[in-house]
């Protein structure tokens, strides 16, 4: 044995994986030539002037070429305790723990939606990892769940679809192509935590837009209400089929299992990328149903921080936006997701949306327009103040008869501040209005509808199934009889009920069937006997 006394940096050898691993070029050298440079290369950040850097010298070097086409950079992978992830601390969640309650695609999403892929660090922790189990795990799941139940409760067999004429279902489709594209581009492009964001982002409208929008429509209880069933549940098999395919390199377990019941295949694994090419491309429809989104979800948060319960209906919500007549054909979407008897819609220009109190602030920035204007910005200013000032079709604002240019001036709308009304910003510009004044019949619908849903809740303990028909006997107090009396065929229809009897509250003592009992209204109290 004896020592060499110069060695080459040991990277080199490292760097030499390229063509080594194969004993290039003394063997292998058709498979080389047709697989050299590699696709993608992925290690931690501070590989870049390790492996990378070497990688790349012995390439050029030895064959004139780059090593690799794309570099995935990822950061360093950090304990709960913001340290460096170590064995000998045990500062992690038990990977068998983690995958026995949350599962392996929870921690597999975890990783690949995070920072790291963008060359972040990454914290590791039991409630990150839960997030994705809440976000996007069981989002999915209870998709394909209620897919199941309900067509197996109407016996229909779903298949693809592309041509349904429901506008939510055109809706969906059009989404689901753009979805699937984008997705496509981004993981052509290794930019895997955007695609798990999309994909987030379009799990999200399955189930709290289309699904939630669509609910009464799966039920089918007439000949024209079958048919709308139909083109609803062919329009979630296709939208879970093809969205299960694009998920697959995310979250490839579950995935596997929903595909799997969806169509009886082997894998969807072994399947082909979804071409999407015949599912609809509708811009201006997306477009404008994801205002309506921006719109509700506007309208929810101002329900939620004035304490008034979704099953409540209000008077009137007003939208003030450029080109709010844009939502004209929604109207009635909007009023039913947001429970108001009326949606109004305005421009902030209009004389309409100055009758209810909407008006417009023009600000003027002396240190902006001073130097331009000379002796002349005051004047300017003591116009904008006194209302003096105009803004023309195409955008130029003029102030005491002088033209403003862009940055000399800002232009506000202002909202009424009422003791009925509140109001929220929308995301693409202007704002909503909410009549939050309750009248005694709003009230009493509120109470109604707080009422179907208590009895749905007992419907689910009693074991029933989602079509099953019942009998009801409901016993209140004064105030909720007669609240359920005036909406008596609401309660029953929302419940599938033959016969709703209203009696007194301490009429069902005693009756070791009768539920519990439930709050609904302001504090009025039921007792619910569900008989078949």
């Amino acid at each position: 044995m004896r020592r060499v006394t110069d060695v080459l940096d040991c990277w080199f050898e490292s760097g030499s994986m390229s063509f080594a691993q194969v004993h290039y070029p003394f063997e292998n050298a058709e498979w080389f030539e047709s697989h050299f440079p590699g696709d993608f290369i992925v290690e931690y950040i501070g590989q870049t002037r390790g492996w990378f850097y070497t990688m790349h010298v012995m390439a050029t070097a030895l064959l004139d070429r780059p090593a690799f086409e794309t570099c995935v950079s990822h950061g360093i992978v950090l304990g709960s305790d913001g340290q460096k992830m170590s064995k000998s601390l045990r500062n992690y969640p038990d990977v068998r723990e983690v995958f026995d309650r949350d599962g392996a695609d929870a921690m597999r999403w975890f990783l690949m939606s995070s920072p790291i892929l963008r060359g972040g660090n990454l914290i590791v922790t039991e409630q990150g990892i839960r997030d994705g189990v809440r976000q996007v795990l069981i989002p999915l799941w209870s998709c394909w769940y209620f897919f199941q139940l309900y067509a197996n409760a109407a016996g229909y067999d779903a298949g693809p679809t592309a041509t349904s004429s429901h506008v939510l279902d055109r809706y969906l489709l059009a989404k689901l192509r753009q979805f699937t594209e984008t997705v496509q581009w981004q993981l052509d492009h290794y930019e895997v935590a955007n695609a798990c964001e999309g994909a987030r982002t379009f799990l999200d409208v399955l189930t709290n837009w289309y699904i939630r929008r669509s609910r009464e429509r799966f039920w089918g209880t007439s000949e024209a209400d079958a048919s709308a069933a139909q083109e609803a549940f062919d329009t979630l098999y296709t939208t879970l089929e093809i969205a299960c395919r694009v998920t697959a390199p995310l979250l490839p377990l579950i995935t596997e299992e929903i595909w799997r019941g969806l169509t009886g295949g082997r894998s969807v694994h072994l399947t082909d990328w979804p071409d999407v090419s015949h599912l609809p491309s509708d811009p201006g429809l997306v477009t404008a149903m994801d205002r309506v989104r921006d719109v509700c979800s506007a309208a929810a948060s101002l329900r939620k921080v004035g304490g008034l319960r979704v099953r409540l209906p209000l008077s009137e919500l007003t939208v003030v936006a450029a080109d709010a007549e844009s939502l004209a054909d929604f109207t009635a979407l909007i009023a039913d997701e947001v429970n108001v008897r009326e949606v109004t819609l305005l421009d902030p220009a209009d004389a309409a949306a100055r009758q209810v109190g909407v008006s417009q602030r023009l600000t003027v920035n002396p240190r902006v327009v001073g130097p331009r204007l000379g002796p002349d910005v005051q004047k300017v200013i003591k116009a904008s103040k006194s209302g003096d000032w105009s803004v023309d079709t195409s955008g130029t604002v003029t102030s005491g008869g002088i033209e403003l240019q862009p940055g000399e001036f800002t232009l506000e709308t202002v909202v009424p501040e009422g003791a009925d009304a509140t109001t929220a910003m929308l995301p693409g510009g202007g704002f909503i209005l909410l009549d939050t004044a309750v009248t005694p019949e709003l009230a009493a619908e509120g109470l109604a509808r707080d009422v179907v849903r208590a009895v749905q809740l007992a419907r689910r303990a009693a074991g029933l199934g989602v079509s099953d028909r019942i009998t009801l006997t409901i016993a209140g107090t004064l105030a909720a009889t007669e609240a359920m009396r005036t909406h008596q065929a609401l309660i029953a229809a929302e419940t599938l009920a033959t016969a709703v009897d209203l009696v007194g509250l301490t009429d069902l003592d005693g009756d070791p069937a009768a539920g519990d009992p439930a709050a609904v209204g302001d504090n009025e109290s039921i007792r619910i006997l569900i008989g078949a």
